[in-house]
């Protein structure tokens, strides 16, 4: 037996050894097992193994509370919705919640749009209670379609040309210089200056504007010292399509609605919306067939719906009437919907008509 101590042969720890003589200097040593306990302690350890350590306290698991795994289930049901549905659409009426934009639009529809939630224009929400909240924004909200080579044009050429038409519908109607009562230039330099009588009839309307020669057929102008526009957003909705003309040239038509809502110039809340649809043609043509300029068009027919932008108005701009003079009906009697784009302008329609809704 060696300074650490024996036991049949199996090495005693020197701690344990240590231990074991001092308690039996001081007459308390435990009693060693005999040779025959230590065998049979052997043998269960052998037979019966103790688990490693890290598996030697598995705590209960606490029994959920019934409160807090309906909550657990509710709130695991509202991420799902949100990951299936992050636009908020299901379980709404159609699947198309109010507030949500409308694609372009391609074609005529074939019905109004549909009436929107109550509530009357503020300075804040100009377009409330509007199908017009739902439109795009400026020149976003007039679609052009695909280019493809027409006539003496090549693809790309007929790209530009659309591009271009849709610059003079949005220096002609979304400048906010025109709209309060500047002068088009950018719009009118984009018309063909060799069209004489579209030139004297563009510059005689802005001079001295009049029945025969109002700048309203072909330009969106409030007269500052009457109405404010409030914002700086116009809605748009329509659409450009395009043919070939006469002689090979391009012929291109715009139908566009736009919205402006205004306030009175000299201060205060109340909010008119100005409703405005034109119809626009124009011709893209071949130098060689026709005298033109170099990016330019030909204009060749224009056509306008207003509502709310005054009645017999000769001024040259738009005048909304506040305090209530612009609802009810029309001195002839006649009501228009002003967002109904299912027919062309001008069919069914005659005198000076009131907004149905604005």
């Amino acid at each position: 037996m060696g300074s650490g101590g024996e036991r049949d042969g199996t090495p005693v720890p020197d701690e344990v050894w240590q231990e074991f003589l001092r308690t039996s200097a001081e007459g308390d040593a435990p009693r060693e097992p005999s040779a025959r306990a230590r065998e049979a302690a052997g043998r269960r350890r052998s037979e019966h193994p103790e688990p490693t350590a890290w598996r030697t306290h598995r705590p209960a698991r606490p029994r959920p509370r019934k409160g807090l795994y309906v909550a657990g289930f509710v709130a695991a049901v509202a991420l799902l919705v949100v990951a299936v549905d992050p636009g908020g659409l299901v379980g709404r009426p159609g699947g198309d919640p109010a507030g949500k934009p409308l694609a372009q639009e391609s074609q005529r529809p074939d019905q109004a749009p549909p009436a929107e939630p109550g509530g009357r224009a503020t300075l804040a929400e100009p377009y409330r209670g509007s199908p017009a909240a739902r439109w795009a924004n400026g020149t976003a909200g007039i679609a052009v379609p695909p280019a493809e080579a027409t006539g003496w044009m090549t693809k790309a050429e007929v790209e530009r040309a659309l591009a271009r038409t849709r610059d003079f519908l949005a220096a002609s109607n979304l400048d906010p210089a025109v709209l309060r009562g500047g002068r088009p230039d950018r719009a009118i330099a984009l018309m063909n200056p060799h069209q004489q009588d579209t030139r004297t009839f563009v510059t005689t309307a802005l001079r001295t504007p009049g029945k025969d020669a109002d700048p309203l057929l072909l330009f969106s102008r409030f007269d500052p010292a009457q109405a404010r526009p409030v914002g700086d957003v116009v809605k748009t909705r329509g659409r450009l399509a395009y043919r070939e003309g006469p002689r090979g040239a391009l012929e291109v038509t715009a139908d566009v609605t736009y919205v402006y809502p205004v306030a009175p110039a000299g201060g205060g809340d109340e909010v008119v919306r100005v409703i405005v649809r034109r119809e626009t043609v124009v011709s893209w043509d071949d130098p060689a067939e026709v005298v033109t300029r170099a990016g330019t068009f030909t204009l060749l027919s224009y056509k306008t719906d207003t509502t709310n932008g005054g009645c017999g108005n000769v001024t040259g701009s738009f005048r909304p009437e506040f305090g209530g003079g612009g609802s009810g009906a029309a001195p002839d009697g006649e009501t228009v919907d002003p967002y109904d784009r299912t027919r062309p302008i001008g069919e069914g329609r005659g005198g000076c008509g009131r907004a149905t809704r604005s």
